[in-house]
């Protein structure tokens, strides 16, 4: 596996099934994970289910333990759509180097069915851990962990297997279709709101013919308001400016108002001041405030003179004001602002009402013209799929006859769908891809999944898979028990090919066969205590004679047999020189 790809480089798992505290050490390559029976080989797959997102099962918590927790530390680009999801959720990934960074996630499960999930270092919904199990492993099971189950997914998978040349066609056909979707749209919606935009032109002309007729100002109407509070208290504001200036300075009463009040003070004041220093400030200051008086008087003066006689009538223009605007409020509001907006946006509103026939015309020759050309590419898109179909075809019917399904084929099938069909053409074109599996000449080939055991199944995906491998963009692959029902040459086989995946990716394998395990670089034996748990020191990474031991097992039981060394030193060294 080249570095680029990254991977899963180790697993952490406690308290899950029947392991209390185990770490695995996986790292790049083929890695054979091997032990005995309900050792607990296979919570290694269900330890990446609950880090890839799966559903939790709180039947998988150990047996007293509150929780059950797993982590895995995985190698990623330090660029690319896991780093920027993984940091959209909040997280970070720790660099390694100017390519790689590493990325943690970690998931726990409560005896009562709480779960939580830390995607690098934060807390993140499942959810998360769902997307980017997409892009960072492909799980393939006994159960119905199939990637390639949905229409969806087999199509994508032909598609890569078709080469970059036809994923360029494809990138044109994408261009040309979104673009006439998107007019076609546009279209649809121009020529249904017609009669509707037809209505908004004419409303929006005679708002603004209304609006000019009234011709408001920005703050017209508080002004106005002002004006009319005043208006209405005009006697009121009369008597009062009256009356104070009367007090103030009196026209007939010499002497009893407060300018005749001051300037008696004064004097008295000037009078003694000769006397006593202390006076003379006093006296200025008295002097002072009837210059101040003197100035009040005469503007309430000023503003007796300026209350019009004629104000009920002036009132009556000011109210009527208001209506006008009031009624231009309640119509075209909430404020005279919005009003005056109306009035100033509206003839670009109605260029763009009364632009919808040229519009329209334009649209129709752009859609005719795209879609003429959508169902050119489309064809060439269907014509090349076809032709990578058989290629395809032929090549994972070729794998699986070294996977001891010798009488098995594969077909890819592509087909179009039908033109009555209001979803004819796609971003993807007009196909319809299925990937059928035929057990044995004469019978009906079905979908994947159906009429195949778990063990054959597993083996068509690794075929698959062997087969798109160099354009495949998932950079982990774990097969669970994916020899299950072969042995022998078969068996060997699988194992080869496994190896040749593993040049390309990061492959894991749960197996109970010698002949699959020997390819392997990288061997993991799990082994259950006499107390039933699986501890840290329970899963050992095997080398020389401890593999061959445990090589020798998988092959007759028995680990100490001579010639059961003899032939897994056989086997071990058959693999070695096949990998070179």
């Amino acid at each position: 596996m080249t570095d680029a790809r990254g991977g899963i480089e180790e697993i952490s798992i406690k308290d899950l099934g029947v392991i209390a505290d185990a770490s695995l050490p996986l790292g790049a390559g083929f890695t054979a994970i091997t032990g005995e029976t309900g050792a607990g080989k296979t919570m290694v797959v269900s330890a990446l289910g609950l880090l890839l997102g799966e559903r939790a099962d709180t039947g998988a918590v150990r047996l007293g333990s509150s929780q059950a927790w797993v982590e895995g530390r995985w190698r990623v680009p330090s660029a690319g759509d896991v780093v920027s999801r993984v940091r959209d959720a909040g997280g970070d990934v720790d660099p390694i180097d100017a390519e790689e960074a590493e990325l943690v996630l970690s998931r726990s499960v409560s005896a009562e069915g709480r779960s939580r999930a830390v995607v690098g270092g934060r807390s993140a919904p499942v959810s998360v851990l769902t997307e980017l199990g997409e892009q960072l492993v492909v799980v393939h099971g006994q159960s119905d962990q199939i990637r390639l189950r949905s229409a969806i997914a087999q199509r994508a998978a032909l598609d890569r297997f078709a080469g970059p040349q036809f994923a360029e066609q494809l990138g044109t056909y994408e261009q040309v279709f979104h673009r006439w979707r998107d007019n076609r749209a546009e279209l649809d919606e121009l020529i249904a709101d017609q009669d509707r935009r037809a209505r908004e032109a004419e409303d929006l002309r005679v708002a603004m013919a209304e609006i000019e007729s009234v011709a408001p100002q920005p703050g017209e109407d508080d002004e106005l308001a002002e004006r009319a509070e005043r208006l209405t208290n005009l006697e009121d504001l009369r008597l009062a400016a009256a009356a104070a200036r009367e007090l103030l300075s009196a026209e007939e009463s010499e002497g009893t108002d407060a300018l005749g009040l001051l300037d008696n003070a004064r004097r008295q004041l000037e009078r003694v001041a000769p006397h006593d220093s202390a006076l003379q400030p006093l006296s200025e200051s008295v002097a002072e405030a009837t210059y101040l008086i003197s100035d009040i008087a005469a503007q309430l003066s000023t503003y007796l003179a300026t209350l019009d006689a004629d104000g009920a009538h002036e009132l009556e223009v000011v109210q009527e004001r208001r209506s006008e605007l009031a009624i231009l409020i309640r119509k075209y509001g909430p404020t005279l602002d919005d009003v005056i907006r109306t009035l100033e946006t509206g003839s670009l509103r109605l260029l763009e009402l009364d632009g919808d026939a040229d519009r329209i015309g334009e649209l129709t020759q752009e859609v005719e013209a795209d879609e003429a050309l959508v169902a050119e590419l489309a064809a060439a898109l269907s014509a090349e799929r076809t032709e990578a179909a058989a290629r395809l075809s032929a090549a994972v019917t070729d794998e699986l006859s070294a996977l001891a399904m010798p009488d098995a084929r594969i077909v890819v099938e592509v087909t179009q769908r039908d033109d009555a069909d209001p979803q004819t053409y796609t971003a993807s074109g007009r196909d319809q891809v299925a990937i059928l599996l035929q057990p044995h000449p004469g019978a009906e080939p079905r979908p994947l999944g159906k009429g195949a055991s778990g063990g054959e199944l597993s083996r068509v995906m690794l075929a698959i898979e062997v087969v798109i491998a160099g354009s495949d963009p998932v950079p982990t692959f774990i097969f669970d028990e994916v020899d299950a029902g072969v042995g022998g040459a078969s068996a060997i086989e699988i194992g080869r090919r496994l190896a040749r995946l593993a040049e390309t990716a990061q492959v894991i394998v749960v197996t109970h066969l010698a002949q699959v395990a020997a390819f392997a670089g990288n061997h993991l034996t799990v082994v259950k205590g006499s107390d039933g748990a699986v501890t840290a020191s329970s899963v050992r990474r095997l080398d020389g004679d401890e593999r061959i031991a445990e090589m020798a097992r998988l092959l007759s039981g028995l680990p100490d047999s001579e010639s059961g060394l003899a032939h897994a030193r056989e086997l071990v060294d058959m693999a070695s020189a096949a990998r070179r």
